[in-house]
């Protein structure tokens, strides 16, 4: 199915002539189709997403009237056969959607990728192809909407203690009991993608399994998490299963064991690898504005030294960031990439988007704080994005057990 993000493709063109910003001239290192589609992803964002973003995060309102538009330029599930109604795209083309998405906002990136990554993508990775042929089309336009529950209350960063049950009974139906929390989409949702204990008549034999579970369903029901200081503009519920029975078929059946939702999350953390670079390019180049412009003692204040070292020092560092997930989405398309490398990527380049995100904070002053300006609410939606889809610290015992090949979380 054609998408206005599909063009011609064309080998990198090293002699490419750096574009403004561009240092290390990264434009050579992509097609001219990941150089348009990134391009096209940035003037939705800019003229859609930019000037709504401010008032939504301070009213705490996901805009949900960019879904639509969202689907139609094929940025839900891009990078997903075209079979199924998705745009195909190469795994780097995908990651510059992301960055160009949080580089509007957090919240906006987080549905895409919980749409394409956490839900489209184990409906294809583990479902029918009825459930592919069913479900896939329909969320590639933004039609139905998915969240992804493994997250509980007492189980975020250890998903193997999971409560939730799924029982099944004798005609092939299952009865589901529990709760999710944290879950992005999730009193937006159509459907949930639900990871639940299944049984035999005890805990013996206990196995993980996934299942789409349409939101209508009796005995599901969602509420929204209140109090939020970051992630302002998304939807953040909590998921509750009050004996939800769900057909047979809503088993998604080629899951199995916990390795089926970590799958979905290396998915998920790939995007966000390039989605901070987004967050971080967009303080970047407020500071750097704000810098050029703002008079202080009768020059503007980017011709100050300290001001300079930041500037520098939040370039190198996007620079870098850059890099780790260009490679990385090559290696993805490759299918050489591990989620270890995704791991690293996913805990620098937040690490110092959240970093950028307070230096250029501070470098606009008094007017940061105010919501007409974007770096504040990077600051704090950043937050959240160095706790979810596993944090900063779990990404280091990964890394960690990765090099010395001990674990570190069983003590």
């Amino acid at each position: 199915m054609a998408t206005e993000l599909q063009t011609e493709t064309h080998l990198a063109s090293p002699a490419l002539k750096p574009r403004e910003g561009d240092l290390f001239n990264i434009d050579a290192a992509l097609t001219e189709e990941e150089r348009a589609i990134r391009d096209s992803v940035r003037a939705f964002v800019d003229e859609k997403v930019l000037p709504i973003i401010g008032d939504c995060y301070v009213q705490g309102l996901f805009p949900k009237e960019l879904i639509a538009e969202m689907g139609e330029l094929g940025f839900l599930g891009a990078n997903l056969p075209e079979e199924y109604g998705c745009a195909g795209l190469s795994s780097v083309a995908y990651g510059l959607i992301n960055q160009e998405l949080e580089r509007g906002d957090s919240g906006i990136r987080s549905f895409a990728s919980v749409q394409g990554s956490l839900v489209m993508y184990p409906v294809f990775a583990f479902g029918s192809e009825e459930q592919k042929k069913h479900y896939l089309p329909k969320m590639a336009k933004g039609e139905v909407i998915g969240c992804f529950g493994l997250t509980e209350p007492d189980y975020g960063s250890n998903p193997a203690g999971m409560i939730t049950r799924a029982r099944e009974q004798a005609d092939g139906s299952w009865i589901i009991n529990g709760g999710k929390m944290w879950i992005t989409n999730g009193s937006t949702a159509h459907v949930a993608i639900v990871w639940a204990k299944t049984l035999d008549g005890d805990e013996t034999g206990a196995s993980i399994r996934g299942f789409i579970v349409p939101t209508a369903t009796k005995g599901f029901s969602s509420k929204d998490q209140k109090g939020k200081l970051s992630l302002r503009a998304s939807d953040t519920s909590e998921l509750v299963f009050d004996n939800v029975h769900v057909p047979a078929d809503a088993i998604l059946p080629k899951s199995g064991g916990l390795k089926s939702p970590l799958m979905c999350l290396t998915q998920a953390r790939y995007g966000i690898s390039w989605g901070a670079v987004g967050a971080a390019i967009a303080c970047y180049e407020e500071a750097l504005s704000y810098g050029k412009n703002r008079v202080m003692f009768g020059r503007p204040i980017a011709g100050f030294q300290i001001q300079q070292q930041r500037l520098a020092d939040m370039l190198t560092e996007i620079v870098k960031a850059q890099l780790v997930s260009l490679h990385l989405g090559r290696m993805k398309d490759a299918g050489t990439f591990t989620p270890q490398q995704v791991s690293l990527a996913k805990r620098n380049n937040v690490n110092i988007a959240t970093n950028i995100a307070r230096e250029a904070r501070r470098m606009l002053g008094a007017v940061g704080i105010l919501a007409e300006y974007h770096s504040m609410r990077h600051m704090a939606n950043l937050e959240s994005v160095y706790t979810y889809e596993g944090t900063h610290d779990v990404h280091s015992l990964i890394l960690g057990q990765a090099e010395t090949g001990l674990s570190a979380f069983n003590g």
